[in-house]
C-alpha cells in the first residue's frame, strides 16, 4: 500500500523507529519514511529556513517525550503554519497520562495511539493506522480520481 507521499516519523528512541519501520514494513505500507529524530529536526523539515519545503508528507507519525523541542511543540508550530495546518498528525506514544491525550487534541492531533508493548499489538496499530491515514481518510488539498 503506497499511497501518494511520504510519512514523516518524528522519534527519538531508534529501538521505536526500528520497530515502527518493522511493523510498516511487515503490513506492505510502502510509503517512503523520512525520520526526523528530535522536534527540532523535525521542526527543521517541515519548515526549512529557505521556505517551503520540497513535498510535504502524507502521515505525520509524532512521539511526545523528545528532547531539544517536545513533540506537543512540534504539533503546535503544524497547526499555526497555513501550510501544515491540515497534515495528518498521529500521535504514537508510550505516554498514558491523561493530559497528554487531552493536549495532543487540543493542539488538534488527528489521533492519538498508545504505543503496545507487544509487538503484535503494535503490527495490528500499525496495520490500522496505514489503512485508514493513508487509504480511507482525505486530506485537504488531496484529490483522488
Amino acid at each position: 500500500m503506497n499511497i501518494n507521499g511520504k510519512i514523516l516519523l518524528i522519534d527519538d528512541s531508534p529501538d521505536d523507529v526500528a520497530l515502527t519501520l518493522r511493523a510498516l514494513n511487515k503490513n506492505n505500507i510502502t510509503n517512503a519514511v523520512d525520520i526526523a529524530s528530535d522536534g527540532e529536526e523535525a521542526i527543521r523539515y517541515l519548515f526549512p529556513a529557505d521556505g517551503q519545503p520540497d513535498t510535504l508528507p502524507a502521515l505525520v507519525l509524532l512521539d511526545l517525550n523528545m528532547p531539544k523541542v517536545s513533540g506537543l511543540e512540534v504539533l503546535r508550530h503544524i497547526r499555526d503554519d497555513p501550510r501544515t495546518r491540515y497534515l495528518p498528525v498521529v500521535v504514537l506514544t508510550t505516554s498514558t497520562e491523561e493530559r497528554d491525550i487531552v493536549n495532543t487534541y487540543d493542539l488538534g492531533a488527528n489521533s492519538f495511539v498508545r504505543k503496545p508493548v507487544a509487538f503484535d499489538e503494535f503490527l495490528e496499530a500499525v496495520r490500522v493506522l496505514g489503512m485508514y491515514w493513508l487509504l480511507v481518510n482525505r486530506p485537504v488539498g488531496r484529490h483522488h480520481d
